[in-house]
Formats: structure tokens, sequence, C-alpha cells
């Protein structure tokens, strides 16, 4: 875990140049610590999977009875190879091939009962990650790590079934664990303290899958920006399940079930999940074109008739969900990718302007824009011959107290190496003045007079 070894790295690096002030080991620490940042956004990481093991009945020890562990399987391991190895450890144990909850009859069986099966973790992004624009290779981490709460959804059927459309009447079942601490941690299985059970309706189901499909598609289309080496083949196969309506069906189905007026009038309280339905599928065909361009690209010439049918049926969806649903486009790939946003460029360029219009304006008292200008400004670098002229063209009309605060700053400050003639010639004139002063001034105290 690369994360953890740069905040180790951070440590020796505090330590090193302020405690014991050794720049040699310094400099080694913040190699390898640059090492580890490359690391993260060039090497791919396998996933691994988490399951969820049930040990049920009375032969079990008391800190395994009747409890649920969520365990982090090794990397590519299976879940058949998980659960083998989990049966060599309890030979006479009865494994359970169902998900569901058992009954009190198995929990106070005397026999020993297994029952695992795979679930799913979900992401918690760190606040400090939250509401930027984050490579996916850094949150991709965070989808298998540092994870707390694990789900596992069972589609079920309730009420009647269409033949012809089974999203109508497709509900799900899911299962919340959450555990006593993240996963990983000191051990690689924790036990889950909370146990949820919740049901999401064919509505809600469908909206899930569409966020899911459109993440999918935005997450590839940076996987292939990022990589050239890629092959194309998983990119084709997304794309044109979406695209060709005759392999999958697309967002066809979910119109046919939930956008009707019989639909509207059986559930108006679905009312803002339909306009969320209806928002996603709009937001889907920009990213549809995102991909299809990268596809065109990328695509060899044997596959070109299969791009060039995939790219005519997108042309037809696309004019058909934004007659229906609007038009949505997404910003440009620059412009997201920026490292600064543009409201902070656009306030510093105001502010520069608002200096330089200052400096090059008559010697006048400032007014209040411009001294939000000057408070702005001090946040940010700013040349010190703007800051001195200011301030000169301020002590010449300013009188009173404030004259004379600002002439005290003003001979702190260091001497131009530019000399004028009319300068030179006043302050030759102020010399004289008060050599002639003292001159008289000793004459009178001596009762000498001039020869």
């Amino acid at each position: 875990m690369w994360e953890e070894a740069i905040t180790l790295c951070k440590e020796l690096v505090e330590q090193y140049e302020n405690e014991i002030f050794d720049y040699e080991l310094l400099s080694k620490t913040l190699e390898k610590q640059a090492k580890f940042y490359q690391n993260i956004m060039k090497i791919l990481r396998p996933k691994p999977d988490y399951f969820a093991v049930g040990y049920y009945g009375q032969g079990y020890p008391p800190f395994l009875r009747n409890k649920v562990f969520i365990h982090r399987g090794k990397e590519y391991e299976r879940r058949e190879d998980f659960q083998n190895q989990l049966m060599s450890q309890f030979p006479s144990a009865v494994r359970l091939n169902t998900t569901t909850m058992p009954g009190d009859d198995i929990k106070n069986s005397p026999l020993q009962y297994i029952q695992c099966f795979t679930v799913q973790p979900v992401l918690e992004i760190p606040p400090r990650l939250k509401n930027k624009p984050v490579p996916d290779q850094i949150v991709n981490f965070y989808k298998s790590n540092y994870v707390q709460r694990f789900h596992y959804s069972r589609p079920v059927r309730k009420g009647p079934v269409d033949p012809n459309n089974e999203f109508a009447s497709m509900w799900i079942e899911r299962t919340t664990f959450t555990t006593v601490y993240k996963l990983p941690g000191i051990l690689r299985w924790f036990e889950a303290t909370d146990v949820k059970h919740t049901t999401l309706s064919p509505l809600e189901n469908a909206i899930e899958t569409m966020e899911s499909t459109n993440e999918k598609i935005l997450t590839m289309i940076n996987q292939y920006q990022t990589d050239a080496t890629l092959p194309i083949n998983p990119l084709s196969m997304l794309l044109n399940g979406i695209v060709d309506p005759a392999v999958m069906g697309g967002f066809a189905k979910y119109e046919k079930a939930f956008f009707t007026e019989e639909y509207t009038q059986q559930h108006p309280e679905d009312r803002d999940k339909l306009i969320r339905l209806k928002d996603l599928i709009a937001w889907q065909i920009p990213l549809l074109g995102g991909g299809i361009s990268l596809h065109g690209k990328r695509v060899t010439d044997d596959l070109r008739p299969f791009h060039e049918r995939m790219e005519e049926c997108f042309k037809q969806l696309k004019k058909k969900v934004e007659k229906e649903y609007g038009v949505r486009e997404l910003p440009d790939l620059d412009e997201r990718k920026s490292s600064r946003p543009r409201s902070i460029l656009r306030s510093i360029r105001h502010s520069i302007i608002s200096i330089s219009s200052l400096q090059g304006s008559d010697c006048q008292m400032p007014t209040k824009p411009y001294a939000d200008s000057l408070q702005l400004l001090g946040s940010f670098s700013v040349p010190a011959a703007a800051w001195s002229s200011t301030t000169v063209e301020e002590t010449v009309v300013t009188v009173g107290e404030t004259e004379v605060k600002m002439r005290k700053s003003k001979k702190k400050k260091k001497r131009s190496s530019m000399v004028f003639i009319t300068e030179e010639r006043e302050r030759t004139s102020t010399l004289d003045c008060r050599r002639l002063s003292k001159k008289q001034e000793f004459r009178s105290d001596t009762n000498l007079s001039e020869p």
C-alpha cells in the first residue's frame, strides 16, 4: 500500500528536515516518496474480493458462534478457492448454499454450518478528496481499501411478471454489513457488528444501474486516454452493448416500464425519481459520444465496419434522446484537467488589473475598490515596486498623522539608484541651508561677527 508508505515518508521528512537536519537522508526519503507517487499513477493494482462468512450453530466456540465476519481475500483469489480453504479449517461443518439469513433451527443446532458469499465494498471518499477533480488511479484505491460497509444485493420478483420486460418487476433486497473496524487492518477479517436489510423498488434499481453504467463509461474513457497500450476490445463491448438495441435493449426497457401514463398515475410519489432517471439517460449521450470518438481513433482496419455500424446506431439514439430528454454537454477535457479553477485565475487577473490602474492614476485618495484590491493582493506575491510607488503617491496627498506614519515607512524604503537633477539640486540647497543655520547659531553663541 503505497499510500501508507507515503504517510511514513512524510513523518521521516519532518524529522530529517526540522529535528535531525540530515539532508542526505532527507533527499533519499523524498526520492522514495516520489517513486511511490509514480507507482500510484502508473502501475495497475488488482482489487481483492471481500467475502461474508457466517458461522452458525452451537458447535462453534463463543467468539464465532452465530456471527458474521467480513474477510478480505488475497489478490486474484476466487470465492471457490477461499471457500475450500475455509472448509479445510472446519472439516465437520455443513456448507449452506443460500445467501439468506438462516432460521433459529440452524442457529440452535449442535452442528456447525458455514455460509459464504461475495460482498461489494462501499466507497467512502476521504474528506480531502470530495468535490475535487481527482484522477481515477487515486479514487480506485479507496474503492477496496479503508472500507467499513459492504453490500450484498439479491434480486426478487414481486407482483405480476412481464415476460417481455423483466425490469418492471425486479426488486432488490439489499443487506448492508458494517464491520467494527475498517479493512484492511491489523487482521484480514473483522466481525460485522451491524446488519441492515433494505428493499429497492424497480425504479430505484434502474436509477442505480444507470449511475453505475455512466460511471463505468467515464472510468474507461479516462483509462484509455491515460494508457495508449490498452486493448480496444473491452471498450468495444461496453459501447456496443449500450448503443446497439439488439444486444441488451439499452434503456428502452426502462422507458416502457416507467415512462408511461399508467405508471405515473399509480406512483405519484416517484415523480422526482423519474426526473432523475431521465436526466441520467440524457447524460449518457455525451459520455457515449466521447467513448465512440475515442474508439474511432484506436480501432483497427479489420474492426472499422463494426465501428461504423456503432456510429450509425449512436446517431439514431442521440437524435431520439436529445429530442425527448434535452441536450447535455460535458466540459472540455482540458478545462477539467486544469490545475487551478478558473474563478481563482479570474480573481488574480482582476486584482492585477486593479493595481495597474491605481499606479497609472492621478495622485488621489484611493477609493474602496482599490483598498479591497490591495487586501486581496496581500495573499499573493506582488513585486515590491508596485507597493513602493503606491505608497509614495499616498504620502504626497495625505495630511495629519497619517502623513507622518507614511513618511516613516518611506524612510525605511530602499533608496533608488536613479537620481534626477531636480532632486539633487533640492537636496543640495537643503544641506546648504542647514549648514548656514548652524554657522549662524555658533556665531551667536560666541559673539562673533562676520569679517
